[in-house]
């Protein structure tokens, strides 16, 4: 890899700048200033330094957010915060959403740049459960749940694959689905005359929200987590 590359990729800087900075010496490799942009470098085993601080090579990340109340699932906006935005510290290109939350819909997301696994996770035809925590205006009847178990028309081609429903009170559900259609949740719920009074997403697969994060913070996931997802 090009140095002035390695140096894009991974601080957030025009390529113009990128290049600007190995020339200008701000950039070391293995300790040593090196005046060209187009220097072949390994990343993983070349120490890349940028005004004396070592920039570690991750080929990708992975983040869990507590997504908060009024940030969209996009990288930018001209008029609503991003849940990119929230990112602007770690320095990394490409990050995008694992499936998208609405504006008004809180709870777990995980961020990454990697396109492989946003595939994964988000084709329905990998069968990703992701369960969501539904406040909802009235009660549903077994019917109403009997319906979302078996699909429901919502005014796509077809109707929605099967859910899983439980129950925690008169207004409150854990709703399963491996979809993830726009404004799939709440679409669902008009199917059988009911309205998403509120909405919280708890997990993606096997991977929990962590209670810990207050809404709008974020961490790493973990080795173990990242194993849940083959990694």
């Amino acid at each position: 890899m090009r140095l002035d590359k390695y140096i894009y990729d991974n601080v957030i800087m025009s390529r113009k700048d990128a290049k600007e900075a190995v020339l200008k010496g701000f950039v070391t490799v293995n300790g040593e200033r090196s005046p060209r942009p187009n220097l072949q470098i390994t990343p993983g085993v070349d120490e890349i330094a940028y005004k004396g601080k070592v920039i570690k090579y991750e080929q990708n990340v992975y983040f869990m957010l507590n997504k908060p109340e009024g940030v969209v699932s996009a990288n930018t906006d001209a008029h609503i915060p991003t849940v990119i935005g929230l990112f602007k510290e770690e320095g990394r290109r490409n990050l995008s959403c694992v499936g998208r939350l609405d504006k008004d819909t809180t709870g777990l997301l995980i961020v990454t740049d990697d396109g492989d696994l946003i595939h994964r996770l988000t084709s329905p035809s990998k069968h990703v459960f992701k369960d969501y925590l539904v406040t909802v205006a009235h009660s549903l009847s077994e019917d109403d749940i009997s319906k979302l178990e078996n699909g429901v028309d919502i005014n796509d081609p077809s109707p929605t694959m099967p859910a899983k429903v439980k129950a925690i009170d008169e207004n409150n559900y854990i709703l399963s689905i491996c979809e993830g259609r726009f404004h799939q949740v709440k679409r669902m719920m008009l199917a059988v005359g009911n309205e998403v009074i509120k909405l919280k997403r708890l997990s993606i697969g096997n991977i929990k929200l962590d209670e810990s994060l207050k809404p709008g913070e974020y961490r790493r996931l973990t080795e173990d987590e990242l194993k849940e997802f083959d990694l």
